[in-house]
């Protein structure tokens, strides 16, 4: 009979399980109990879409919709899409629920997003995000808000040091085109110089020139105008709110005018929390306004705001965890004893104590394994013990055991 072949885990893909893990959910946790502080309101969307959503929202020429995303004919004979990101599906749900009504609307979301590009540090098929989105405020407060958020996240996760704010402007619609038409002229006559993808760009997407990590690039882009020779009284006086607003609230930023985004419906605010921890620079939040997307969708106008963030990566910046073990383990020895402790278990959990049971090997290996585990007690009901309604409770810090009455056993682990 031939050997079944052990079945491996899809390229890009990870299993998360361990200190992994703790981290994963340590970075979850945080980013839940804060978004509450900040009144953000959960939200959870379907892990596809219908592929327009995307196609629409990310542009039919960008390279996520043309070479990242994971779409599939479904037995219907529609096109649906995997996620490959949160804000055209928030922004879809948006319209296609009415919640209008609430505006301005506080959402957050965290989960899995698939894209098809090459898996390396940090960097998977499938991934997970921390997403936060502002709907229906044009306001400046909303962008201050959405980075004071992103701010106290990374501090209440202690990963802050290290990591910097990088602010720009994009300008409103005027002052974006006004850029643009400037780029543009300042590339073409660069245009036999520049490299075969950002020749592509000119031509679909010139903004993204300005980020090209191709050497032959750099002196090109580093020479191109800025856009605040282009901005609006209105544009300056936006980007002056947001600036006075995180001052105010405390937020360190500095200013990178090469700060983009590709896509025409952003405007105004663009930033990112950068951090040189991961080897080469690297993001580990990014965000800014889309004032242009619902039109996109087919929806009105409506302003928003939004940043998401790499779980992976927040949970790589994390300090070890601390390990964790069971607050008691159970060792039942003799008939009947498993059956009572299981009981006992259940009382303990119901009040908030953490334990397990060590229901295998002879009493040297339960021991060693209670020790393994981190317990801080361990609790022994033999045949003895349970006839007079005791246990023998060990504590495994100070190495000191007692009996204690079953029925107060709730108070002496608490204790």
């Amino acid at each position: 009979m031939a050997k079944i072949q052990t079945p491996q885990p899809v390229r890009g893909t990870q299993d998360i399980f361990g200190e992994d893990q703790e981290r994963f959910s340590h970075v979850v946790e945080t980013f839940e109990r804060v978004r509450r502080l900040f009144g953000f309101k959960g939200v959870e969307m379907p892990v596809f879409e219908p592929t327009a959503v995307f196609a629409r929202s990310l542009g039919e020429t960008t390279d996520v919709v043309s070479k990242e995303m994971y779409s599939f004919e479904d037995r219907g004979g529609d096109s649906l899409t995997l996620r490959p990101e949160f804000t055209a599906g928030i922004c879809r749900a948006f319209l296609s629920n009415g919640w209008q009504q609430h505006v301005p609307l506080k959402l957050s979301a965290h989960g899995p997003l698939f894209r098809y590009e090459r898996p390396q540090k940090g960097r998977y098929r499938q991934f997970h995000q921390l997403d936060a989105e502002i709907i229906g405020a044009g306001e400046a407060a909303a962008d201050v808000e959405l980075l004071c958020f992103a701010d106290q996240l990374l501090k209440e996760l202690g990963i802050d040091d290290g990591v910097t704010l990088q602010l720009n402007t994009l300008g409103d619609a005027e002052s974006r085109d006004a850029w643009r038409d400037a780029l543009v002229e300042h590339f073409q006559a660069h245009r036999t110089e520049l490299s075969e993808d950002s020749q592509d760009r000119l031509e679909r997407n010139p903004l993204r020139i300005l980020d090209s990590k191709e050497r032959q690039d750099r002196p090109i882009a580093d020479a191109a105008p800025d856009i605040d020779a282009y901005l609006s009284t209105e544009a300056k006086e936006f980007f002056a709110q947001v600036t006075e607003g995180i001052d105010a609230c405390g937020v360190a930023w500095t200013r990178n005018s090469r700060l983009v985004r590709g896509l025409d419906y952003y405007r105004h605010t663009a930033f990112e929390f950068v951090t040189d921890r991961l080897g080469a620079q690297g993001t580990v939040l990014a965000g800014g306004r889309y004032d242009g997307l619902m039109e996109s969708l087919g929806g009105p106008h409506t302003p928003a705001v939004g940043w998401a963030a790499g779980i992976e990566r927040l949970g790589m910046l994390l300090d070890e965890p601390e390990k964790c073990g069971p607050d008691a383990i159970f060792v039942p020895l003799g008939d009947g004893c498993e059956a009572a402790a299981m009981k006992l278990m259940g009382e303990l959990r119901r009040s908030g104590i953490s334990c397990e049971m060590a229901y295998k090997g002879n009493m040297k290996k339960r021991m060693q394994k209670a020790n393994a585990a981190g317990a801080s007690y361990v609790v022994i009901i033999g045949e003895n013990e349970l006839a007079n309604s005791v246990a023998a409770v060990k504590n495994l810090v100070t190495g000191d055991q007692r009996e204690i009455v079953l029925s107060g056993l709730v108070e002496a682990l608490t204790a």
